[in-house]
């Protein structure tokens, strides 16, 4: 698995689009001290002490980040991880109950303790807790995803 974070301009300009849209959206930081430079900024977040989760705004959202321990619970390296479409997180039984979880982040900004079941490129369930889901809305109010931080168990 990859020990260093990914990079490049348009993952950049993602990162900083999330950090912003948590604050905007809750009133809180991401990261407790968000470091102004970029490479500094991809590495806190690649090392945050939460899982870190975001996919696109296409009809079939797939997923373009997954932070260090993202990518340890669900199994995978970078690579196949922002090309696997986000619904594919959650077992099929489970997939109505988290549309509707993004369907009211949609309506609200956010929404905050969830819990849910996910599972793993092996096929084990794993447990999220505690996640703040929430839109990746630039200043305009343009929807350019979604995002999600989590404790993993």
């Amino acid at each position: 698995m990859r020990s260093l974070p990914p990079s490049d301009a348009g993952l950049d300009q993602r990162l900083r689009l999330m950090l912003a849209s948590f604050r905007r959206l809750t009133g809180k930081a991401l990261l407790a001290d968000p470091p102004s430079d970029i490479a500094a900024l991809r590495q806190a977040v690649w090392d945050a002490p939460l899982a870190i989760v975001a996919h696109g705004s296409e009809a079939d959202p797939v997923f373009f980040y997954g932070n260090r321990l993202a990518l340890q619970s669900f199994e995978m390296g970078f690579e196949e991880f922002s090309r696997l479409p986000s619904r594919l997180s959650a077992e099929p039984l489970e997939q109505g109950t988290r549309q509707k979880l993004l369907d009211s982040v949609t309506q609200r900004g956010y929404v905050e303790d969830y819990s849910g079941v996910r599972i793993t490129s092996s096929g084990k369930r794993f447990l999220i807790t505690g996640a703040t889901v929430w839109n990746l809305l630039d200043e305009t109010g343009t929807l350019h995803g979604q995002a999600a931080v989590f404790a993993a168990r």
